[in-house]
């Protein structure tokens, strides 16, 4: 990414959650540790279903005395109503606040040229108040700023950042492994681990209960992760959502997103799957690439 370069994420929401219960409440749900979100440091985390399959995915920020999270617009409306299904009598305030909030995103070297900056995935600081930090899935992805929509675009002016191609942005994400957009087409077709959420610092197994947590540990402790969510490259033709993916006749998985970014459910152990091979679905041939911060 350019240093000056700025992409403005109009497709992520922002949702505020407050109140005395607020990060009990959500130590229960999400499958991360709500106790590493500071005024420092912000993490990435789930909501699985209780069989551990992958639902919602988001980013948590201390924001005052609440939090926001930072996800896909497409997701937030179903986020907020299964957060408010779980709300029960907890003393907990849900706001959608995508109206008054924007996320920017610009690349980690800018960031690093901020005062208080370090180099680690989550850290955070605050600009006028303003948070802005280093991506806790992978720190080159970035820095976000979550900032008022009133104020955007002078910040940007002072921050010398100039608006730039969404999707240049999302196309650096597919390359790297991340997927940054069509979630739901992932919702309830495989398990949050497949997600490669250990990798993007997106599971703590040392925390306790939370909803989809005993599948989750299952599949790490008893070493039964055999598929993983990679990025397809499309060579030529078209993929379908949902067709199955060969090598030869051989299947090796399924494509879950088939448009803009395409991602597959591989079956990554698998003998027949190999980085430098050709892939075919019924109309297209591809190539599916292992991100390379995934080691086993």
């Amino acid at each position: 990414m350019n240093i000056k370069n700025v992409y403005i994420l109009d497709d992520r929401a922002i949702l505020y959650i407050n109140g005395e219960d607020a990060k009990v409440f959500l130590q229960n749900l999400i499958s991360n540790d709500i106790n590493k979100v500071s005024d420092v440091n912000s993490c990435f985390t789930s909501l699985l279903t209780p069989q551990g399959k992958f639902l919602y995915e988001f980013i948590i920020i201390k924001h005052k005395s609440g939090y926001l999270i930072d996800c896909e617009k497409s997701q937030a409306d179903g986020l907020y109503k299964q957060l408010s299904v779980y709300k029960l009598r907890s003393k907990v305030e849900i706001l959608n606040l995508s109206n008054e909030f924007v996320v920017a995103a610009f690349s980690q070297e800018k960031f690093l040229t901020f005062e208080e900056a370090q180099d680690i995935s989550g850290f955070t600081l605050k600009y006028r108040e303003d948070p802005i930090f280093l991506d806790p899935r992978n720190k080159q992805l970035g820095a976000r700023l979550i900032i008022n929509l009133e104020k955007l675009y002078l910040s940007l002016k002072k921050l010398d950042l100039h608006d730039a191609n969404r999707d240049e942005y999302y196309s650096f994400s597919h390359k790297l492994g991340i997927v940054p957009k069509d979630l739901n087409k992932l919702q309830n077709k495989l398990f949050g681990i497949e997600c490669n959420y250990e990798e993007l610092n997106g599971i703590d197994f040392k925390k306790g209960c939370y909803v989809g947590q005993e599948n989750t540990a299952r599949i790490k402790l008893k070493n039964k992760l055999s598929k993983r969510l990679f990025p397809i490259n499309i060579i030529k033709g078209e993929l379908t959502e949902g067709e199955s993916i060969y090598y030869k006749e051989n299947e090796i998985g399924k494509v879950l997103i088939d448009k803009d970014y395409p991602f597959a459910l591989i079956k990554y152990l698998d003998e027949n799957f190999n980085n430098n091979s050709d892939f075919n679905t019924k109309d297209a041939s591809i190539k599916i690439k292992r991100p390379s911060w995934i080691e086993n």
